[in-house]
């Protein structure tokens, strides 16, 4: 259960930058002005230019020279991209692919000429990656549905509440882009956390949806088509990140309603509209950690060496596709799961969002945390984040 996800309290931005460019520092240092590429699939999403300044600040600190690109959320143009990323002399890309099917050929045609990619976040399906780094993705569903279950007050199989087999709790799954690999198994999260309710007929799934692009405003235009087709009729929403759970409030407030509604990334609107009451709860993942990692392990990989924490995994088993063959070198980083109750210390004493952006226009927050208080956390927090991030 996800009640065994480890909680991470992580320090600021800046003693994470500063911990990982040395804690991870190889002893080998890049030959002058390596030139390393970053390839995101959009800058839409909110945590993507966040880490893109992280990684190239990280990446510049350790003596490579930088080229990042966004595509816009187009497979033909990140594929393009990662190809002229290649023939400028890339010895490394590291990519948040748009498409992990998409994006297969030009990662296997920049291995071809000797090019190290890491596919960050977002699983690319070829086994010619050097490697896979991205979060607990299944622990992100079954966080999403424990907390939108907690919400409603059922705890377990016998401790449902008002909901019963004649009575159960009517729940719309709006699921992630059909395209990012990651979608399918939040959904597996989701869907292995809900099972034994289902099962037991306290809970019912009675809208289940794919949303393009990640959009909110696909989301929003889902949910009013869903709230039609089921006369409003429906108790909760477990969406797969904090944009598909903003789209999903935005309709459901136009019908006054108040339910239950998961998210994911923990961010500055998101964690905002859970302190107003809004969304119930949202998934963590501090990338504030993953990014220096990924760095670390181009860094190794230019100068040799491989990371200890990398596992071997048959790419079938990650893809969700028995077709596919041959296997990948993989590391999956703790989540947290994140509601009113802990949003304060594990977001804003954490340094991971500002106290503003958190409060903004909240009825009777919290206090501002102490300097002192932040100051605490974050040196003794530090040192654990720094070695993680290293590895």
């Amino acid at each position: 259960m996800f009640r065994k996800i480890s909680r991470i309290i992580a320090p600021s931005l800046a003693v994470v930058m500063a911990a990982s460019t040395f804690v991870g520092m190889s002893p080998v240092h890049a030959q002058a002005k390596v030139l390393v590429g970053l390839s995101f699939s959009d800058f839409q999403t909110p945590r993507w230019p966040d880490e893109n300044k992280i990684m190239t600040a990280a990446l510049q600190a350790k003596g490579y020279d930088v080229v990042s690109q966004q595509a816009n959320q187009d497979s033909k143009t990140q594929n393009d991209q990662i190809a002229n990323m290649v023939t400028q002399g890339a010895k490394a890309i590291i990519v948040v692919a748009n498409d992990g099917v998409a994006q297969a050929k030009a990662v296997d045609d920049a291995a071809k000429a000797g090019v190290k990619v890491i596919a960050y976040d977002r699983l690319i399906k070829t086994s010619n990656i050097a490697a896979y780094i991205t979060f607990g993705l299944t622990k992100v569903g079954n966080g999403q549905a424990d907390g939108v279950l907690k919400a409603l007050g059922i705890t377990d199989v016998k401790s449902t509440g008002k909901w019963t087999k004649d009575n159960p709790v009517n729940i719309v799954k709006l699921e992630g882009d059909p395209g990012d690999n990651n979608a399918q198994f939040f959904e597996a999260g989701q869907d292995e956390t809900l099972k034994p309710y289902i099962d037991a007929g306290i809970v019912k799934i009675v809208a289940r949806q794919s949303i393009q692009g990640w959009l909110g405003a696909n989301a929003v235009t889902a949910m009013a088509n869903i709230l039609t087709a089921q006369n409003n009729k429906v108790d909760a929403v477990i969406a797969a990140n904090d944009n598909l759970g903003l789209g999903a409030l935005q309709s459901l407030q136009a019908q006054k309603m108040a339910i239950p509604i998961s998210g994911q990334d923990a961010s500055a609107a998101g964690c905002n509209s859970i302190a107003k009451g809004g969304l119930t709860v949202t998934i963590l993942k501090d990338y504030r950690v993953m990014a220096p990692q990924a760095v670390n392990l181009v860094d190794e990989f230019l100068n040799g060496k491989t990371d200890p924490d990398l596992q071997k995994y048959s790419l079938a088993s990650q893809a969700g596709d028995t077709k596919l063959t041959g296997d990948i070198m993989a590391k999956f980083l703790p989540v947290t799961e994140v509601t009113k109750d802990n949003l304060f210390d594990a977001v804003v004493v954490s340094g991971f969002a500002s106290y503003d952006d958190v409060y903004k226009d909240v009825a009777n927050p919290p206090a501002r945390p102490a300097a002192a208080t932040m100051a605490a956390t974050m040196a003794a927090m530090a040192p654990t984040m720094a070695a993680t991030a290293a590895k």
